[in-house]
């Protein structure tokens, strides 16, 4: 490819918003001064030299001149199509733009080098298939618009150059394209740049006129569909008056007759008949008619007369939960009592008494792993009834309880309908599982929307936001479960019964393990009955030392890690079936015991083995546990004196602490103890797990007797352990939790247990196998206490009282 310059004196037609490429033939409107001016000038100039007047053509954008212009010679003056004067300029060639010079008229004269332009023959292969591309696509472009008269031209042009400057007639292009393509000089750099711009277009074209025909299809089918609606509307109203039936349409018509054939109460079929008069009233088009058929469907779905008969063979369904359930005698026995009182309504025609029926709504409240979950399977099982479970764990949205308004998009009824729904039923057994893990935000309080669901005078009329029908819930009994008695709001909590499910004796659990837990392990690990047996010893060692809590969860975990253990040995090789686990295998198969009680270890390695520790009981989430206390003196020389809490305790142990303190200050003589060192040294109490927050008063006479302990010199007893409120005159007030704290202090293996006297009573809760083996001492005062719980001194010696490093 080559090019040669010339070097031309021309006068400057500027051109505003346009671009005229060399080969292009354009009119110029003569009465514009500025384009009037450079033809003139022209004009004047070529009466002196050979030829037509030529112009520089530039295009001007914002006032400001490309660098590169085309040579462009007056072909015609004359008149335009409109009447006005004009000139016909046809583009020759590139001309770069120089300096300013001067010349004839009142227009700019420049100077500027012609650009001549030459494309090598024959053409590369590269150059020729770009000439064909452009045609193509070109010929393509023209023929969508009906320019076939002009396809003809286009294919006839050969140079390189001249067909990439045909694209100056493209009207889609912008002047900033066809201004980049004057200034681009080699001819086949500009066929690519107009070959691209060409492509664009046409993809941007296809992808318009494909929206175009998407929403002229649309639109097409929304006429068909509103055309046909509207003549089946016309068939169906002739089909009316020939028939002289006034009902509107066939879906309206199916749901009236799915409503009247249906076994609804009274009011519900009242405002389902309504609801279909709204439907029939409604056009298609409108979103309400989608909302009134959903609703439809759920209260047709829904079994407002449906009702299971209840097995009152009362003696049948205590053998059922027995069965399936070893110990829980409250529940059961209140299970058993509710059956009873049951029949004998039935049998008196007592079994609906002012709208209400005879439901029952229990509070299962325990630690986990005791069997509060399964046990509302075991009472829909024994009382025939269908069961249902509601999770409540983590639900924040008063809605999930009492169904969203109608309006909503995506809305749904509250969960207790969907129980309803799912039993079949009127009368259900529902499980509301962890109602003390409800909480509230900005969407409202679950547990709030839930004291109308289980309130007993209140639920035979109870309304779903969603059904805004009444819904009769008296016949369902309701069991709640929780962890955590006080987390249940104090109203919710007042409208149901109470059970607490305190945990298992470890007879009991050895019991659950043998009838219940290992059958259902030795089927997941796929073992046959017969090829695995634990003997007695070896569940007792399980639940005693291998786990220590309420429930059988870690139990039956520890069960399913045993056999496991003998799948995979036996299928090792290194055991042979049948095998009979006894407690001495154990240690072998699973390790070492996690949970050594403190009357087996060592005496020097035993926590109380040292004066100022003491070992108390306290109830937490999950059960009865001991917990011990520690109690130090600082060295007087430091001179830290007063009372140094730590443990992560509340306020109101805190305050324990302080009248602990504050009776040993008073009454430390009469019972001789070197009171005077509480005077001048620091005292330190420190409960172990720190991680663990704790609070409450029970810890009270534990306090003191650590205090006590640490002043005399006298170790604490290592089997006994204690509970108690204290108070500054040295009474020992009652506590909770009596039966869980008993039970943990014989888990640990504590032989001796201090109680309060006022909690003598709560004695008969406590099995009486844990009673048998425990003593138990009631008291008044903490000098029964002290008594009860500090060894004697040795030899009749006091140690000496050890000092905080």
């Amino acid at each position: 490819m080559a090019s040669t310059s010339t070097t031309l004196s021309l006068p400057v037609l500027p051109l505003d918003g346009e671009v005229v490429l060399p080969g292009m033939v354009v009119p110029l409107d003569l009465s514009d001064s500025e384009v009037r001016a450079a033809v003139e000038a022209a004009q004047a100039a070529a009466r002196s030299e050979p030829g037509k007047p030529r112009v520089l053509l530039v295009p001007r954008i914002d006032g400001t001149y490309a660098s590169t212009g085309v040579l462009g010679t007056i072909e015609q003056v004359g008149r335009l199509a409109d009447g006005d004067p004009g000139a016909l300029i046809r583009g020759r060639g590139r001309v770069r733009i120089g300096a300013g010079t001067t010349g004839p008229g009142a227009a700019l004269w420049v100077e500027g080098t012609r650009i001549e332009e030459s494309v090598p023959e024959p053409l590369p292969g590269h150059v020729a298939d770009l000439v064909k591309e452009y045609k193509a696509l070109a010929t393509s472009w023209l023929r969508k618009r009906g320019a076939w008269q002009v396809v003809d031209r286009v294919q006839a042009i050969e140079d390189v150059s001249a067909l990439a400057d045909n694209s100056g007639y493209s009207p889609f292009l912008t002047t900033e394209q066809k201004v980049e393509l004057l200034e681009t000089t080699d001819p086949v750099a500009r066929l690519k740049l107009a070959t691209q711009q060409l492509r664009d277009h046409l993809a941007e074209q296809d992808v318009a006129e494909s929206i175009a025909k998407d929403v002229q299809e649309g639109v097409d089918k929304q006429q068909r569909e509103f055309l046909l609606r509207r003549q089946l509307e016309a068939v169906r109203k002739e089909l009316r008056e020939l028939n002289g039936d006034a009902k509107d349409g066939e879906e309206s018509d199916d749901y009236r007759a799915r409503v009247e054939a249906a076994d609804l109460p009274e009011k519900v079929r009242e405002a389902a008949l309504k609801e279909v008069d709204k439907l029939e009233r409604s056009s298609d088009q409108s979103p309400e008619g989608s909302w009134i058929r959903t609703w439809l469907d759920t209260v047709l779905e829904l079994p407002w007369n449906e009702r299971t008969e209840d097995a009152y063979g009362i003696r049948g369904a205590k053998s059922v939960l027995d069965a399936e359930h070893a110990g829980l005698e409250d529940v059961k026995e209140r299970i058993t009592e509710y059956l009873a009182v049951r029949k004998r309504r039935s049998d008196r025609g007592l079994g609906v008494v002012g709208g209400r029926r005879g439901g029952a709504v229990l509070a299962l409240v325990g630690p986990p792993g005791v069997g509060k979950t399964s046990l509302g399977e075991s009472v829909a099982h024994a009382m025939g009834r269908k069961f249902v479970r509601v999770a409540l764990g983590g639900v924040r949205d008063e809605a999930e309880i009492r169904g969203h308004r109608r309006t909503y998009v995506g809305a749904l009824p509250g969960r207790i309908v969907r129980a309803i729904k799912e039993a079949g039923s009127m009368n259900p057994v529902v499980l509301l599982d962890e109602i003390d893990k409800v909480g509230s935000d900005f969407r409202g309080d679950p547990a709030a929307g839930l004291l109308e669901v289980l309130d007993p005078a209140q639920n035979h009329t109870f309304r779903d936001h969603y059904l805004e029908v009444e819904l009769d819930l008296s016949d369902v009994v309701f069991l709640a479960t929780a962890n955590v008695l006080e987390a249940i709001p104090e109203a919710l909590l007042d409208r149901m019964e109470l059970v607490r499910l305190d945990g298992y004796t470890e007879d009991e659990k050895v019991v659950i393990a043998r009838d219940h837990l290992v059958p259902r392990q030795l089927e997941r690990a796929g073992l046959k009955p017969d090829e695995v047996t634990l003997d007695e010893g070896a569940l007792r060692k399980l639940a005693g030392e291998y786990t220590r809590e309420a429930g059988v969860r870690n139990l039956e975990r520890s069960i399913a890690r045993l056999l496991r253990k003998v799948a995979a040995q036996h299928e090792l090789g290194e055991k042979e079936l049948p095998l009979t686990v006894r407690d001495e295998d154990l240690r072998a198969l699973i390790g070492r015991p996690h949970h050594v009680p403190e009357s087996a270890q060592d005496p020097a390695e035993r926590r109380t083995a040292v004066p100022g520790v003491a070992t108390g009981l306290a109830v937490t989430g999950a059960g009865g546990d001991v917990l011990y206390v520690e109690a130090s003196l600082a060295d007087p020389e430091t001179g830290a004196a007063g009372l140094t809490l730590t443990g992560q305790l509340g306020d109101v142990m805190k305050e324990s602490a302080q009248i602990a303190l504050s009776f040993l200050r008073s009454h430390g003589a009469e019972l001789e103890l070197p009171v005077g060192d509480l005077k001048d040294r620091g005292v330190h109490i420190h409960f172990p797990a720190g991680a663990v927050p704790k609070d409450g008063p029970s810890a009270g006479i534990t306090m003191t007797t650590a205090l006590a302990s640490l002043l005399s010199g006298r170790l604490v007893r290592t089997d006994v352990a204690m509970t108690g409120e204290v108070s500054l005159t040295g009474r020992v007030l009652p506590i909770g939790g009596v039966k869980q704290k008993l039970l943990a202090a014989h888990r640990a293996g504590v032989t001796t247990v201090i109680v309060p006297k006022r909690n003598e009573p709560d004695l008969d809760d406590v099995p009486a196998e844990v009673l048998d083996k425990l003593d138990v001492h009631a008291v008044t005062d903490v000098r029964q206490v002290l008594e009860l719980a500090l060894a004697p001194a040795v030899n009749g010696v006091e140690p000496e009282v050890p000092v905080a490093a």
